[in-house]
């Protein structure tokens, strides 16, 4: 399945649309070294501590990329989401070149109401902008589009993570 804005893309766009749309998972070697990490993070947004949550991403964000054999990246977690009169923005990815860390920025209150996000929901976020790292990183691809293998290899992420929670607090 394509995604409406296939179309638009030139040839070479398409054909790393389809690179990135064949890949459907990304294995994580090291899920029992984030297992505590997890329920840190579970723990850091009952608590609504931002600086732990943001600790404990960067730590989670070094994890994984450390076990994937890609290069680090710096996790920035803000207190409410910005927005318009349309949507509200959950993360965002900035990729770099050289030696310039690229950043992952995720907001950890919604916009409207200034609640802290679900843990669900902001940690799909984290892994979603984390999955653009990894496009670019370690599947070598020339864009990160949003296609339906890149969200599933979100997915896979989630689902090596959710059931570590579900053991130890289920």
């Amino acid at each position: 399945m394509v995604f409406a804005y296939y179309n638009r893309l030139n040839k070479k766009q398409k054909s790393v649309y389809r690179q990135s749309d064949n890949v459907t998972a990304i294995q994580l070697p090291a899920t029992t070294t984030l297992q505590p990490l997890v329920l840190d993070l579970v723990t850091s947004l009952e608590q609504q501590d931002k600086a732990g949550t943001q600790t404990v991403c960067q730590r989670l964000a070094n994890v994984i990329t450390d076990s994937l054999e890609v290069r680090a990246l710096k996790i920035k977690v803000m207190a409410v989401r910005p927005c318009d009169d349309e949507e509200e923005l959950y993360g965002f990815y900035l990729p770099t070149e050289g030696r310039k860390m690229p950043l992952i920025t995720v907001w950890m209150r919604t916009a409207k109401r200034k609640q802290v996000v679900a843990f669900r929901t902001f940690l799909r976020t984290l892994l979603h902008e984390i999955c653009h790292h990894l496009d670019y990183e370690l599947l070598c691809l020339e864009e990160s589009w949003h296609t339906e293998g890149f969200y599933k290899r979100e997915s896979s992420l989630f689902y090596q993570l959710v059931p570590i929670l579900e053991k130890e607090t289920g």
